[in-house]
């Protein structure tokens, strides 16, 4: 009997005992979080709208007002007290921290004393016209001091004479016309390009590989002036006596020249002068449209085919030299420019984050402007000084991110993103570690008509999340979103109804961060209708005429556009430190990387014959994108079902999708340019504004019909093709669970 009654007292504890692992399995599998990959707390969200809501369009304009009325070109007395200022201010608004990092890069300025300008000169010598030495002033501007003039930095010092030869844009494609078509050799002539189409430096570099002795670049009215648009400051095209300042390196992502790779510090081993990266061999020099006429209305040689014509009231002939009646005549470049190792300020603040203070995530632009820089870079720093506030404002009611933000005003980036890039180099083994994101944060106005966000393909979906919380800024749009106006004004393709994102080029300051760390990248802005406003970028470019008052006036008087870019860039900033899951999307890569394997594939198939007969084949990287495709939806499948309330597995997830942008990343870099390391995105070698995506089969294929060892050429396609199949592949396995 007592033999049972122990039997049945066991039965009865194993009962119980299942019975409640049971309904604890039951409950545990009910409590499974079913949150999206995408969403956020209650109290995040609502602490994200006040943060939208607290960007106001007159702070904004404050903030412009107060950094536009001085010039402050990089290394000058001026730029060093708004860095002072701005960090001041940052203070005061409460971050938790701000600092000034000062580097020694080379920088480059016309010599006061022998001023720079271009003359024609008769057979002996003298001259007949001369090249304007510094813009007309505009109006309430008159006696500001400290104004450089127009002028190409860096360009080698030097006064070469000889015949001018019309080249277009100076394209590379223009150089092949020239010289293969119409047959005519620039070497020892002094070319005159237009502005536009492609970054400067690039034309300067063209010129050099022609056997150009000089260059000079004129704004022409087809490039910029906009249609029925008065000029400056009757309307805001540029006025004939306005030109274009720059730089001319091919630095290709180097940073200092004299300190390539390496963050320039007063301990920082440097190169000669004459050993520096990037630096042009030829004298360089921009002049305005009203100038250019007195270059180009008397030339003789061919008449150019239509695409040549700009819209000044001349033949724009090629050359070289000038016509029958002034044959005797040579052109003559005055150039004295001096290159200096200078001291630059970065100002860099932080709010510390909450649960992980050791992922960054970074919103910055430069400062440094080539005069008083309302549009580049000034719109963009005062929207982000008003980010810096609101985020303060934040952090007063109680709101603190979950990841580090920081802040960034970036010195020297007109001098080829100088600041950024030592700060990149300086600090290069702590972002690879810890950085989650950077998003840019130069000019946030070029036109007026909708949104431009360019970015890496993880942050699409994140991008289009935040527009749908952020209202039109246009007038006629009451209750329209951001993502509604934008949709509507710039739809993606035929493919894809949504609103268009482009592929990053370079540029700018995401460069370093971008292209050669592997930190995934954005930047926003408001631009003009591409489809029906065809001038270059916007017409005031790096001229004496970006002022506040033409952005106040024309660009945006309630300045709401403004507030549009500051909540886009805000925003992003925002989800990117506060969300638990990092809203990144990895399918979205997955699409974005298919379509890029289609278009290059297709690319190389305008050459069929050579294609068989070299046995170049795609396949490997169309398997190797299917791979990635396949992880990328496995892995978001687990992310749907993540245990949120486990840290070590958020942290685990969340480090797979920062790293995937790393996983693109070449060590060796690209073909003759180390310093660009991605192997799904770099500038183009031919634009250093553009975006190219699988550059290094680009590259390979650039031109390749002309190519004087066909065989050796084809073997770098298949080369650069095994390099991005295995590429795509590698980042695919870093989706792949860890064990």
């Amino acid at each position: 009997m007592r033999k049972e009654s122990r039997l049945n007292r066991w039965i009865w504890w194993i009962v119980v005992v299942t019975a409640l692992v049971l309904l604890g399995f039951i409950i545990g599998w009910f409590a499974k979080p079913t949150h999206k990959t995408t969403g956020n707390t209650s109290a995040s969200s609502q602490y994200l709208r006040e943060f939208l809501d607290e960007m106001q369009p007159d702070q904004i304009r404050e903030h412009l007002r107060k950094f536009t009325q001085l010039p402050h070109l990089a290394g000058t007395e001026q730029n060093l007290k708004y860095a002072e200022q701005i960090k001041k201010e940052w203070q005061e608004f409460g971050l938790d921290s701000v600092e000034m990092v000062p580097y020694d890069v080379l920088l480059s300025y016309p010599n006061k004393s022998q001023p720079n300008y271009i003359s024609i000169v008769d057979a002996l010598g003298r001259e007949v016209v001369n090249t304007s030495l510094a813009e007309p002033v505009p109006e309430g501007y008159e006696d500001v001091s400290n104004i450089v003039p127009p002028y190409s930095a860096f360009s080698p010092k030097g006064q070469p004479e000889g015949d001018l030869v019309y080249v277009n844009y100076g394209r590379t494609e223009d150089f092949f016309q020239l010289e293969r078509q119409m047959g005519i050799n620039v070497t020892g002539k002094i070319v005159i390009v237009r502005y536009g189409k492609i970054f400067r430096g690039n034309k300067v570099k063209n010129a050099m590989l022609a056997g150009a002795t000089g260059i000079i670049m004129f704004s022409d009215p087809a490039d910029y002036s906009a249609a029925g648009v008065k000029p400056y400051p009757d309307g805001w095209n540029l006025p004939g006596g306005g030109a274009q300042r720059g730089n001319v390196l091919n630095l290709n992502g180097a940073g200092d020249p004299l300190t390539p790779g390496y963050p320039a510090k007063e301990y920082t081993y440097r190169f000669s002068l004459e050993d520096g990266v990037g630096l042009p061999n030829i004298p360089v020099h921009p002049i305005g449209y009203h100038d250019a006429i007195h270059l180009l209305k008397n030339m003789g040689g061919q008449i150019p085919p239509n695409n040549w014509k700009g819209a000044l009231n001349i033949s724009y002939r090629i050359g070289p030299g000038f016509t029958e009646d002034f044959k005797n005549q040579k052109v003559r470049m005055n150039i004295h420019t001096n290159n200096q190792v200078t001291r630059i300020y970065n100002v860099i603040g932080r709010i510390r984050g909450a649960l992980e203070p050791d992922r960054y995530v970074i919103l910055g632009g430069h400062r440094d402007a080539w005069v008083f820089g309302a549009i580049d870079p000034m719109s963009g720093a005062a929207v982000v000084h008003e980010t810096v506030r609101s985020a303060s404002k934040m952090l007063s009611k109680g709101w603190r991110p979950r990841r580090t933000i920081i802040f960034a005003s970036w010195d020297a980036e007109e001098f080829g993103l100088l600041g950024s890039t030592e700060w990149a180099e300086d600090n290069a083994k702590l972002l690879q570690e810890r950085a989650v994101a950077y998003i840019n944060a130069d000019s946030a106005i070029e036109g007026m008509y909708t949104l431009r966000v360019d970015c890496t393909p993880s942050l699409n979906t994140m991008v289009y999340d935040i527009t749908k919380q952020i209202a039109s800024p246009e007038e006629e749009e009451e209750g329209v979103s951001l993502y509604e106006s934008w949709h509507k004004r710039d739809n993606w393709t035929n493919d894809r109804d949504a609103p268009r994102i482009s592929k990053l080029g370079s540029g700018s300051d995401f460069e370093a961060y971008f292209i050669r760390l592997g930190i995934a990248a954005g930047r926003a802005r408001y631009t003009k209708n591409k489809k029906t406003e065809r001038y270059s970028s916007y017409p005031v470019y790096h001229s004496v005429y970006e002022t506040f008052e033409i952005v106040e006036k024309f660009y945006d008087p309630s300045f709401r556009r403004l507030r549009a870019v500051a909540q886009v860039r805000g925003g992003l900033i925002f989800l990117l430190a506060d969300s638990q899951l990092l809203p990144l999307d990895a399918n979205q890569y997955a699409v974005s990387l298919r379509r890029y394997a289609q278009s290059i594939a297709q690319l190389a198939q305008l050459h069929p014959e050579e294609m068989k007969m070299y046995e170049v084949s795609f396949d490997s990287l169309f398997s190797a994108v299917e791979n990635f495709t396949v992880a990328s939806r496995e892995f978001h499948e687990r992310l749907e079902n993540l245990n949120r309330a486990d840290p070590l597995q958020v942290r685990i997830m969340n480090d797979q999708l920062m790293y995937l942008e790393r996983a693109f990343i070449d060590p060796l870099g690209l073909p003759g340019r180390p310093f660009y390391r991605h192997v799904i995105f770099a500038p183009s070698s031919h634009n250093k504004y553009a975006g190219e995506s699988f550059p290094g089969i680009y590259d390979a294929l650039f031109d390749i019909e002309n190519s004087v060892e066909p065989e050796k050429a084809w073997e770098e396609v298949k080369r650069q093709i095994s390099i991005a199949a295995f590429t795509v592949h590698a980042a695919a396995m870093t989706l792949t669970p860890p064990a």
